[in-house]
């Protein structure tokens, strides 16, 4: 373990009465902001620069380095009584698997999955965390609609009529060109979307489709202090007694 992970990615201090909740779309999906999460925000990026980064997914357009679990830990502690109260789970720990994330890919290397808004699973109990540190005029997170059903969350039910929808829609109209998707179009509309500010953290349903705001006329460093860096995780609720 790094010793300045542990020292300096750590929540500060804040109460629930300043944790912005808010409802998007027609259907309501939760999202809670806070504002300036980290105590030392700075000091966490010095921290992602000695990380060994790789690609880890093909879904995802850049590269990664696991969260030590100590801050993981850190984090998990202090958002837990946000989490349980908000998205109405039980009290107590919530479980949380983390990354340090660059988005690097060039907008035309993009790959046809790269193309699209994605989910990061259909178990509407998963709570993604967002939180940006990056100061390089990307966005933060755009929400959206599947025009074809009318999806925006995706259950292990609904995904497999998504899927095939979405597969006629790419054989009837060809896939996007090549770059991040902005306004959703053609297959997809926005519903929302965040300003992305530095030390900005989001939570939300990770069932819900959505992708990073890049803009494909900027660019994608590889270097934590200069490119779209972001710590991202997944985070489960506790168990019911």
């Amino acid at each position: 373990m790094l010793q300045s992970e542990r020292s300096h990615i750590l929540p500060r201090k804040f109460s629930l009465d300043s944790v912005r909740i808010e409802k998007f779309s027609t259907q309501k999906h939760t999202l809670a902001t806070i504002e300036d999460l980290l105590a030392e925000p700075d000091k966490a990026i010095a921290t992602a620069k000695l990380q060994k980064f790789a690609k880890i997914t093909p879904q995802y357009p850049g590269i990664r380095a696991p969260l030590d679990s100590n801050a993981a830990d850190a984090l998990a502690t202090a958002l837990s009584p946000v989490l349980s109260s908000v998205f109405g789970a039980p009290a107590g720990k919530w479980s949380m698997q983390g990354w340090h994330s660059l988005v690097t890919s060039p907008p035309d290397r993009l790959a046809p999955i790269q193309r699209f808004p994605h989910v990061d699973g259909t178990d509407p109990e998963q709570i993604a965390l967002m939180l940006y540190l990056h100061k390089t005029g990307h966005g933060g997170t755009a929400f959206f609609r599947h025009k074809s059903t009318g999806l925006e969350a995706l259950t292990e039910t609904t995904f497999p009529r998504y899927r095939e929808s979405l597969e006629r829609d790419a054989k009837n109209g060809g896939l996007p060109p090549s770059g991040y998707i902005t306004d959703g179009g053609p297959y997809f509309e926005c519903t929302h979307r965040t300003e992305g500010q530095f030390n900005q953290a989001i939570l939300y349903h990770g069932n819900v489709l959505h992708s990073g705001v890049i803009d494909n006329a900027l660019p994608l460093h590889e270097d934590p202090s200069l490119g779209r860096y972001t710590i991202n995780a997944f985070l489960r609720p506790p168990r019911k007694q």
